[in-house]
Protein backbone atom coordinates (compact mmCIF):
# COMPACT_ATOMS: atom_id res chain seq x y z
CA UNK A 1 0.00 0.00 0.00
CA UNK A 2 1.40 3.80 -0.85
CA UNK A 3 0.85 6.96 1.33
CA UNK A 4 1.73 10.24 0.33
CA UNK A 5 3.32 12.82 2.49
CA UNK A 6 1.41 16.35 2.26
CA UNK A 7 4.58 18.39 3.08
CA UNK A 8 7.31 16.83 1.33
CA UNK A 9 5.22 15.33 -1.70
CA UNK A 10 7.12 12.01 -1.27
CA UNK A 11 5.33 8.79 -1.51
CA UNK A 12 5.85 5.81 0.57
CA UNK A 13 5.46 2.20 0.70
CA UNK A 14 4.22 0.18 3.51
CA UNK A 15 6.32 -2.54 3.82
CA UNK A 16 3.05 -4.28 6.38
CA UNK A 17 0.93 -4.64 3.19
CA UNK A 18 3.58 -6.15 1.00
CA UNK A 19 2.29 -9.79 2.25
CA UNK A 20 -1.70 -9.20 2.00
CA UNK A 21 -0.71 -8.75 -1.36
CA UNK A 22 1.32 -11.18 -2.48
CA UNK A 23 -1.26 -13.84 -1.25
CA UNK A 24 -3.85 -12.21 -3.26
CA UNK A 25 -0.98 -12.47 -6.59
CA UNK A 26 -0.33 -16.15 -5.18
CA UNK A 27 -4.44 -17.56 -4.70
CA UNK A 28 -5.18 -15.62 -8.33
CA UNK A 29 -2.18 -17.43 -9.58
CA UNK A 30 -3.14 -20.99 -8.17
CA UNK A 31 -6.81 -20.47 -9.33
CA UNK A 32 -5.78 -19.91 -12.70
CA UNK A 33 -3.47 -22.87 -12.60
CA UNK A 34 -6.33 -25.13 -11.52
CA UNK A 35 -8.47 -24.18 -14.31
CA UNK A 36 -5.99 -24.55 -16.96
CA UNK A 37 -6.03 -27.94 -15.60
CA UNK A 38 -9.00 -29.24 -14.50
CA UNK A 39 -11.53 -26.36 -15.92
CA UNK A 40 -10.11 -26.14 -19.71
CA UNK A 41 -10.57 -30.16 -20.35
CA UNK A 42 -13.83 -30.13 -19.77
CA UNK A 43 -14.43 -26.84 -21.52
CA UNK A 44 -13.58 -28.64 -24.52
CA UNK A 45 -15.49 -31.97 -23.46
CA UNK A 46 -18.50 -30.07 -22.78
CA UNK A 47 -20.53 -30.19 -26.40
CA UNK A 48 -19.61 -34.48 -26.21
CA UNK A 49 -21.15 -34.63 -22.77
CA UNK A 50 -24.19 -32.27 -24.09
CA UNK A 51 -24.57 -34.65 -27.04
CA UNK A 52 -24.21 -37.59 -25.24
CA UNK A 53 -26.63 -36.33 -22.16
CA UNK A 54 -29.04 -35.30 -25.07
CA UNK A 55 -29.68 -38.65 -27.18
CA UNK A 56 -28.27 -41.50 -24.90
CA UNK A 57 -28.47 -40.74 -21.12
CA UNK A 58 -31.69 -38.64 -21.13
CA UNK A 59 -33.61 -41.66 -23.28
CA UNK A 60 -32.26 -44.06 -21.49
CA UNK A 61 -33.81 -42.78 -18.44
CA UNK A 62 -36.96 -42.12 -20.17
CA UNK A 63 -36.98 -45.70 -21.62
CA UNK A 64 -36.37 -46.89 -17.98
CA UNK A 65 -39.21 -44.91 -16.36
CA UNK A 66 -41.68 -46.16 -19.42
CA UNK A 67 -41.08 -49.99 -18.49
CA UNK A 68 -42.27 -49.57 -15.55
CA UNK A 69 -45.93 -48.32 -16.79
CA UNK A 70 -48.32 -50.69 -18.65
CA UNK A 71 -51.04 -49.68 -21.19
CA UNK A 72 -54.62 -51.44 -19.94
CA UNK A 73 -57.84 -51.17 -21.87
CA UNK A 74 -59.11 -50.09 -18.19
CA UNK A 75 -57.81 -47.15 -16.51
CA UNK A 76 -55.14 -46.30 -19.58
CA UNK A 77 -51.33 -46.04 -18.33
CA UNK A 78 -50.96 -47.89 -15.12
CA UNK A 79 -47.90 -47.89 -12.66
CA UNK A 80 -46.81 -51.75 -12.44
CA UNK A 81 -43.13 -51.37 -11.05
CA UNK A 82 -41.17 -54.59 -11.81
CA UNK A 83 -44.35 -56.42 -13.88
CA UNK A 84 -43.02 -56.11 -17.10
CA UNK A 85 -39.50 -57.46 -15.99
CA UNK A 86 -41.11 -60.25 -14.43
CA UNK A 87 -43.06 -61.39 -17.37
CA UNK A 88 -40.10 -60.87 -19.35
CA UNK A 89 -38.04 -63.72 -17.42
CA UNK A 90 -41.15 -65.96 -17.87
CA UNK A 91 -41.49 -65.09 -21.86
CA UNK A 92 -40.37 -68.03 -23.73
CA UNK A 93 -40.59 -66.36 -27.00
CA UNK A 94 -37.71 -63.63 -25.78
CA UNK A 95 -35.17 -66.78 -23.93
CA UNK A 96 -35.93 -68.77 -27.56
CA UNK A 97 -34.46 -65.01 -29.04
CA UNK A 98 -31.80 -65.76 -26.28
CA UNK A 99 -31.05 -68.81 -27.28
CA UNK A 100 -30.57 -68.33 -31.22
CA UNK A 101 -28.08 -65.37 -30.37
CA UNK A 102 -26.24 -67.48 -27.65
CA UNK A 103 -26.09 -70.30 -30.50
CA UNK A 104 -24.12 -67.61 -33.28
CA UNK A 105 -21.61 -66.23 -30.07
CA UNK A 106 -20.49 -69.59 -29.31
CA UNK A 107 -20.07 -71.45 -32.63
CA UNK A 108 -19.75 -68.21 -35.33
CA UNK A 109 -17.72 -66.04 -32.84
CA UNK A 110 -14.83 -68.39 -31.99
CA UNK A 111 -15.05 -69.43 -35.54
CA UNK A 112 -15.09 -65.84 -36.88
CA UNK A 113 -11.84 -64.37 -34.86
CA UNK A 114 -9.98 -67.74 -35.40
CA UNK A 115 -10.16 -66.40 -39.14
CA UNK A 116 -9.37 -63.28 -38.57
CA UNK A 117 -6.35 -63.82 -36.71
CA UNK A 118 -4.72 -66.18 -39.21
CA UNK A 119 -5.65 -63.50 -41.80
CA UNK A 120 -3.68 -61.06 -39.61
CA UNK A 121 -0.80 -63.29 -39.15
CA UNK A 122 -0.58 -64.45 -42.72
CA UNK A 123 -0.55 -60.69 -44.46
CA UNK A 124 1.94 -59.62 -41.80
CA UNK A 125 4.23 -62.81 -42.20
CA UNK A 126 7.04 -61.65 -44.40
CA UNK A 127 6.31 -64.03 -47.50
CA UNK A 128 2.46 -61.97 -47.90
CA UNK A 129 2.42 -60.40 -51.24
CA UNK A 130 0.54 -57.77 -52.38
CA UNK A 131 -0.44 -56.98 -48.96
CA UNK A 132 -2.42 -53.73 -49.74
CA UNK A 133 -4.81 -56.09 -52.48
CA UNK A 134 -5.16 -58.73 -49.50
CA UNK A 135 -5.96 -56.17 -46.56
CA UNK A 136 -8.64 -54.23 -49.19
CA UNK A 137 -10.19 -57.38 -50.46
CA UNK A 138 -10.52 -58.80 -47.08
CA UNK A 139 -12.14 -55.42 -45.50
CA UNK A 140 -14.13 -54.65 -48.20
CA UNK A 141 -17.21 -56.72 -47.17
CA UNK A 142 -17.08 -54.55 -44.06
CA UNK A 143 -17.78 -51.73 -45.68
CA UNK A 144 -21.03 -52.53 -47.72
CA UNK A 145 -24.06 -52.11 -45.21
CA UNK A 146 -25.60 -54.85 -43.50
CA UNK A 147 -29.06 -53.80 -44.78
CA UNK A 148 -27.25 -54.49 -48.59
CA UNK A 149 -25.41 -57.65 -47.60
CA UNK A 150 -28.40 -59.52 -46.01
CA UNK A 151 -30.16 -58.65 -49.24
CA UNK A 152 -27.03 -60.17 -51.36
CA UNK A 153 -26.66 -63.18 -48.89
CA UNK A 154 -30.52 -63.54 -49.13
CA UNK A 155 -30.36 -63.47 -53.09
CA UNK A 156 -27.92 -66.37 -53.23
CA UNK A 157 -29.69 -68.18 -50.52
CA UNK A 158 -33.08 -67.81 -52.31
CA UNK A 159 -34.12 -71.59 -54.07
CA UNK A 160 -35.75 -69.70 -56.98
CA UNK A 161 -33.53 -66.69 -57.78
CA UNK A 162 -29.45 -68.09 -56.34
CA UNK A 163 -27.60 -68.61 -59.18
CA UNK A 164 -26.12 -71.48 -56.69
CA UNK A 165 -29.32 -73.29 -56.39
CA UNK A 166 -29.76 -72.72 -60.30
CA UNK A 167 -26.73 -75.20 -60.82
CA UNK A 168 -27.08 -77.42 -58.27
CA UNK A 169 -30.59 -78.35 -60.07
CA UNK A 170 -28.98 -78.21 -63.72
CA UNK A 171 -26.74 -80.79 -62.22
CA UNK A 172 -29.35 -82.35 -60.31
CA UNK A 173 -28.17 -82.62 -57.32
CA UNK A 174 -29.97 -81.77 -54.26
CA UNK A 175 -31.21 -78.31 -53.20
CA UNK A 176 -28.54 -76.34 -50.98
CA UNK A 177 -30.37 -76.30 -47.37
CA UNK A 178 -29.87 -72.76 -46.64
CA UNK A 179 -33.08 -72.06 -45.99
CA UNK A 180 -34.25 -74.70 -43.79
CA UNK A 181 -35.04 -74.69 -40.34
CA UNK A 182 -31.91 -76.56 -39.59
CA UNK A 183 -30.02 -73.95 -42.09
CA UNK A 184 -31.38 -70.41 -41.46
CA UNK A 185 -29.27 -69.89 -38.70
CA UNK A 186 -26.13 -71.64 -39.79
CA UNK A 187 -26.93 -69.08 -43.11
CA UNK A 188 -27.36 -65.69 -40.91
CA UNK A 189 -23.74 -66.48 -39.02
CA UNK A 190 -22.28 -66.90 -42.50
CA UNK A 191 -23.41 -63.58 -43.44
CA UNK A 192 -21.82 -62.20 -39.77
CA UNK A 193 -18.81 -64.01 -41.27
CA UNK A 194 -18.35 -62.13 -44.21
CA UNK A 195 -18.84 -58.85 -43.06
CA UNK A 196 -16.73 -59.17 -39.68
CA UNK A 197 -14.33 -60.65 -40.17
CA UNK A 198 -12.00 -58.50 -42.16
CA UNK A 199 -12.82 -55.62 -39.89
CA UNK A 200 -11.50 -58.01 -36.61
CA UNK A 201 -8.44 -58.44 -39.25
CA UNK A 202 -7.64 -55.15 -39.45
CA UNK A 203 -7.84 -54.49 -35.52
CA UNK A 204 -5.58 -57.31 -35.28
CA UNK A 205 -3.10 -56.47 -38.18
CA UNK A 206 -2.45 -52.73 -36.69
CA UNK A 207 -1.86 -54.49 -33.39
CA UNK A 208 1.22 -56.88 -35.08
CA UNK A 209 2.40 -53.28 -36.55
CA UNK A 210 2.90 -51.91 -33.50
CA UNK A 211 5.24 -54.95 -32.55
CA UNK A 212 8.93 -53.88 -32.79
CA UNK A 213 10.49 -55.92 -35.63
CA UNK A 214 13.53 -56.46 -33.24
CA UNK A 215 11.60 -59.01 -31.67
CA UNK A 216 11.29 -60.78 -34.69
CA UNK A 217 14.90 -60.49 -35.73
CA UNK A 218 16.02 -61.70 -32.44
CA UNK A 219 14.32 -64.89 -32.11
CA UNK A 220 15.23 -65.99 -36.35
CA UNK A 221 18.84 -65.35 -34.69
CA UNK A 222 17.69 -67.79 -32.07
CA UNK A 223 16.45 -70.43 -34.48
CA UNK A 224 12.40 -69.44 -34.12
CA UNK A 225 10.23 -70.73 -37.26
CA UNK A 226 7.90 -68.43 -37.89
CA UNK A 227 5.25 -70.90 -36.43
CA UNK A 228 7.06 -70.65 -33.23
CA UNK A 229 7.22 -66.53 -33.31
CA UNK A 230 3.49 -66.52 -34.45
CA UNK A 231 2.61 -68.55 -31.56
CA UNK A 232 4.93 -67.30 -28.84
CA UNK A 233 5.51 -63.56 -29.63
CA UNK A 234 3.17 -62.45 -31.98
CA UNK A 235 -0.21 -63.28 -30.39
CA UNK A 236 0.91 -63.02 -26.56
CA UNK A 237 1.94 -59.35 -27.34
CA UNK A 238 -1.36 -58.63 -29.54
CA UNK A 239 -3.87 -60.04 -26.82
CA UNK A 240 -5.31 -56.98 -25.46
CA UNK A 241 -6.63 -56.37 -29.24
CA UNK A 242 -7.50 -59.87 -29.61
CA UNK A 243 -9.71 -59.35 -26.25
CA UNK A 244 -10.84 -55.84 -27.63
CA UNK A 245 -12.58 -57.82 -30.74
CA UNK A 246 -14.13 -60.79 -29.05
CA UNK A 247 -15.98 -58.23 -26.51
CA UNK A 248 -17.06 -55.89 -29.47
CA UNK A 249 -18.12 -59.34 -30.92
CA UNK A 250 -20.08 -60.68 -28.07
CA UNK A 251 -21.81 -57.34 -27.49
CA UNK A 252 -22.72 -56.92 -31.39
CA UNK A 253 -23.71 -60.80 -31.98
CA UNK A 254 -26.11 -60.36 -28.51
CA UNK A 255 -27.26 -57.31 -29.92
CA UNK A 256 -27.97 -58.76 -33.33
CA UNK A 257 -30.95 -57.36 -35.46
CA UNK A 258 -30.31 -56.01 -39.12
CA UNK A 259 -29.75 -59.52 -41.06
CA UNK A 260 -32.12 -61.87 -39.29
CA UNK A 261 -34.63 -58.83 -40.01
CA UNK A 262 -33.88 -58.74 -43.58
CA UNK A 263 -34.09 -62.30 -43.71
CA UNK A 264 -37.15 -62.21 -41.67
CA UNK A 265 -39.08 -60.61 -45.34
CA UNK A 266 -37.56 -64.13 -47.20
CA UNK A 267 -38.08 -66.85 -44.92
CA UNK A 268 -41.41 -66.09 -42.76
CA UNK A 269 -41.70 -69.92 -42.13
CA UNK A 270 -38.17 -69.89 -40.52
CA UNK A 271 -37.77 -66.85 -38.65
CA UNK A 272 -40.09 -65.45 -36.57
CA UNK A 273 -40.59 -61.57 -35.19
CA UNK A 274 -38.90 -62.87 -32.08
CA UNK A 275 -36.18 -64.75 -33.79
CA UNK A 276 -34.04 -62.55 -31.48
CA UNK A 277 -33.77 -60.40 -28.68
CA UNK A 278 -33.84 -56.90 -30.52
CA UNK A 279 -36.37 -58.56 -33.06
CA UNK A 280 -38.57 -59.32 -30.70
CA UNK A 281 -38.16 -55.39 -28.47
CA UNK A 282 -38.68 -53.60 -32.20
CA UNK A 283 -41.58 -55.48 -33.43
CA UNK A 284 -43.54 -55.55 -29.43
CA UNK A 285 -43.45 -51.51 -30.48
CA UNK A 286 -43.68 -51.53 -34.62
CA UNK A 287 -46.83 -54.17 -34.43
CA UNK A 288 -48.17 -54.96 -30.75
CA UNK A 289 -47.84 -51.21 -29.51
CA UNK A 290 -46.49 -52.43 -26.78
CA UNK A 291 -43.98 -49.79 -25.89
CA UNK A 292 -43.93 -50.86 -21.98
CA UNK A 293 -42.68 -54.32 -22.31
CA UNK A 294 -40.29 -53.76 -25.13
CA UNK A 295 -38.80 -51.44 -23.09
CA UNK A 296 -38.38 -54.04 -20.13
CA UNK A 297 -37.33 -56.65 -23.00
CA UNK A 298 -34.39 -53.98 -23.99
CA UNK A 299 -33.29 -53.53 -20.25
CA UNK A 300 -33.05 -57.15 -19.67
CA UNK A 301 -31.04 -57.79 -22.77
CA UNK A 302 -28.90 -54.90 -21.71
CA UNK A 303 -28.51 -56.68 -18.61
CA UNK A 304 -27.59 -60.19 -20.47
CA UNK A 305 -24.91 -58.26 -22.45
CA UNK A 306 -23.40 -56.63 -19.61
CA UNK A 307 -23.12 -60.14 -17.74
CA UNK A 308 -21.61 -62.17 -20.39
CA UNK A 309 -19.01 -59.08 -21.23
CA UNK A 310 -18.24 -58.37 -17.25
CA UNK A 311 -17.30 -62.23 -16.90
CA UNK A 312 -15.42 -62.80 -20.39
CA UNK A 313 -13.13 -59.25 -18.69
CA UNK A 314 -12.75 -61.10 -15.62
CA UNK A 315 -11.94 -64.51 -16.58
CA UNK A 316 -9.50 -62.49 -18.92
CA UNK A 317 -7.72 -60.49 -16.48
CA UNK A 318 -7.08 -63.62 -14.08
CA UNK A 319 -5.40 -65.68 -16.78
CA UNK A 320 -2.95 -62.78 -17.63
CA UNK A 321 -2.58 -62.26 -14.03
CA UNK A 322 -1.80 -66.08 -13.26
Amino acid sequence: MQRSDAETGQTTLVISDLPETAGRALRLSRWRFRFRRVGVPYLFLTPFLLVFLTLFILPLLYALWTSLFSERLVGGTVFVGLQNYQQALRDANFWGGVRNVALLLIVQVPLMLGLALVLALLIDSRIARWKTLFRLGYFLPYAIPNVIGALLWGYLYSAHLSPIAQITNALHWPPPGFLTESGILPSIGNVLLWQWTGYNMIVMYAALQAVPSELYDAARVDGASGWNIARYIKIPLIAPAIVVTIIFSIIGTLQLFTEPQIMYSIAQNLIQDHYTPNMYAYNLVAINQQDNYSAAISFVMGAIVFVWSYLFILGSNRRRRA
